[in-house]
């Protein structure tokens, strides 16, 4: 879960998008790419979630500069149908097929009614949530995930198969907050996680879920892809470019009309607000809730910046010799 740091500074979304740009185009990223990527990572800050903002640049800044990422990628459609979009990401960072792909999905969506965007040949793709909420302002209803490069040896975890596994879903609301789910299905079974056999223990039908969701994302999203399983088979340019990904949307009039969609969602997110929270959470939300409350509070009052999170981006500032964004 992306919490608020308990120790923190806080620093104004525009400072950080400014050096996130700076820190890109040092790199060789090009002035409009390093634009959408601040504003991606800074709007990710400003919802709150932390682990996918401003903190990644400093992971993608090294990526670039070292020749693992193309830092001057040239995105192109590969394939294109009445309802289908194929696009190759020419080994740079995910964020620019990704995003470029779905705007253009949602023109054919908005035509068609349905539609399917598949990204391939690029790296990390950031927080599945920003395909999707792309998709709200025009009535879709979206699916999006991604898959990246496994190496299963004999003798691993069972939760190794689950990779990454990223995955978001949409749903608009009228006046209230609309739904945004935006999770990794095995984020609380990592190695790293403290409670993961205790989970496993407890709850095995959760682990398995959580693994069969972690294989949707990796078939849909990284073979489809052209993302092997073997690692030995996979043929790159550029060897972080080992990620693929799925957008899915349709138009929720195919159905029933979108007033009447959109008052069932509000008066949902209206019930839930009056269900008493879990233990130790002051309030009941839907997803997407918490984070439209701290997008505005954030926006108003600042980013929080954690301790790591500043370490992080004033070593990279010192690598770059440029300022860090306070």
């Amino acid at each position: 879960m992306n919490l608020p740091p308990k120790e923190s500074i806080s620093v104004p979304h525009h400072s950080l998008h400014i050096f996130v740009a700076q820190a890109a185009q040092s790199v060789g990223l090009p002035a409009d790419k390093a634009e959408l990527l601040a504003e991606l990572l800074t709007n990710n800050d400003l919802r709150g979630v932390f682990s996918h903002g401003t903190t990644q640049i400093a992971t993608y800044a090294r990526l670039m500069r070292d020749g693992v990422l193309n830092s001057r990628p040239a995105v192109s459609v590969v394939r294109e149908t009445p309802v289908s979009l194929l696009v190759d990401g020419d080994g740079g960072l995910g964020y620019f097929p990704a995003y470029a792909g779905t705007l253009a999905l949602i023109e054919k969506v908005k035509s068609q009614g349905i539609g399917v965007l598949l990204t391939r040949n690029h790296g990390h793709f950031g927080a599945a949530g920003i395909y999707s909420r792309l998709t709200l302002p025009h009535d879709l209803l979206a699916f999006v995930t991604s898959g990246h490069q496994l190496d299963l040896q004999p003798g691993q975890p069972i939760f190794a198969a689950a990779g990454g596994s990223p995955m978001s879903f949409s749903a608009p609301a009228g006046e209230e907050e609309s739904l945004l789910l935006d999770f990794g299905a095995i984020h609380d079974l990592y190695a790293s996680s403290p409670h993961r056999d205790e989970i496993a223990r407890l709850a095995p039908g959760t682990v398995f879920r959580s693994i069969g969701m972690g294989a949707i994302c990796q078939s849909w999203g990284g073979f489809l892809a052209g993302v092997p399983l073997d690692p030995g088979r996979a043929q790159r340019t550029f060897s972080g470019a080992n990620q693929g990904a799925l957008v899915m949307a349709f138009r929720i009039d195919l159905f029933q009309s979108v007033d009447a969609f959109k008052r069932e969602m509000d008066d949902y997110v209206r019930a839930v607000r009056r269900l008493s929270p879990l233990e130790g959470f002051d309030e009941s939300f839907l997803p997407g809730g918490v984070e439209a409350a701290r997008e505005r509070r954030y926006r108003a009052e600042g980013v929080p910046v954690g301790v790591e999170h500043r370490k992080r981006l004033e070593t990279l500032a010192e690598e770059l010799h440029i300022q860090a964004p306070w």
